[in-house]
């Protein structure tokens, strides 16, 4: 595996590449990487010749009094990763070479309506930061397939909208949540749960579950909102929110029974547990049969 730094060497590696014909595949992350992440490059090299992965902790996404600075970074650790996984270059740029001109100088870019809600209200400019340094990733690697994390569903719809958008020649790709045996989606942020936070963690997930039967049940999705948060709180999380929207686009869904779209619905959880800020989320297809 290669490892690059310096903007000028990528893209003299991605000219050779570009010359021989092969296509190239990216998986963008800030590192600390686990299992979740190696599906990513998996998936990846499923779908092209050539696997960049790019390890940056991007400030812009971090907002006020947010954990940037406590951030592991465990760069080493991480190339040790990717190159048992098979990925063929990573890139590993300092701040100064993806901002060159600094941060308040930076040049941004707003995927309206998709990234105020949810999370985007929770973190204001926090999808701001993340549309600025995917595009400039993608920019700056020019591949012709990017795998995302299905676990940042909101962000995948905002990559998805924002490449649209802007005519970016890529094809953003989801991965599904890759989850440890009792169900917690592996995140990086994972590791800030103490023992006692470990044990309750799961019962995130175990809510999702129980709201999607509920959903399926009859139940509205005001209720099964409500009813989710509370059981979250009553279990230690601080929930920031509990939402049942449309899978398309994070809509509110309408009258759930005479409106076929709205039937294709996603359940998103986003709760504080100690250090952590945890987020998931669970499909449920109404129309589905039953599992």
């Amino acid at each position: 595996m290669e490892r690059i730094e310096r903007l000028q060497r990528l893209r003299e590696r991605r000219g050779a590449w570009r010359q021989a014909g092969l296509r190239v595949a990216l998986v963008p992350t800030m590192g600390n990487l686990h299992v979740g992440h190696l599906s990513l490059i998996h998936e990846a090299a499923a779908r092209a010749e050539r696997v960049v992965a790019s390890v940056f902790v991007n400030p812009l996404q971090f907002g006020a009094g947010e954990d940037f600075s406590q951030y592991p970074r465990t760069l080493e650790h991480d190339a040790d990763m990717l190159r048992d996984a098979g990925c063929d270059l990573l890139f590993a740029p300092a701040e100064a070479e993806v901002y060159p001109r600094g941060r308040a100088a930076q040049t941004v870019i707003e995927v309206p309506g998709l990234g105020d809600q949810l999370c985007g209200a929770s973190r204001p400019g926090h999808f701001r930061g993340v549309a600025t340094v995917v595009a400039k990733l993608l920019n700056m690697v020019q591949p012709e397939v990017a795998i995302f994390g299905e676990k940042d569903f909101q962000q995948l719809l905002i990559i998805r909208r924002m490449v649209d958008d802007l005519d970016l020649p890529v094809e953003i790709v989801g991965a599904p949540i890759v989850r440890e045996r009792d169900g917690l989606a592996m995140s990086s942020r994972n590791s800030y749960l103490s023992a006692a936070e470990r044990a309750i963690a799961p019962r995130l997930y175990a809510n999702l579950v129980t709201a999607a039967a509920r959903l399926r049940s009859g139940a509205s999705c005001a209720a099964v909102e409500h009813e989710a948060e509370q059981a979250l709180a009553a279990a230690g999380f601080e929930p920031d929110y509990v939402s049942v929207r449309r899978r398309s686009d994070l809509a509110t869904p309408d009258a759930l029974s005479d409106s076929a779209p709205d039937r294709a619905l996603i359940i998103l959880a986003a709760a504080r547990l100690g250090r952590a800020r945890l987020i998931d989320n669970l499909a449920c297809d109404l129309d589905a049969p039953p599992a």
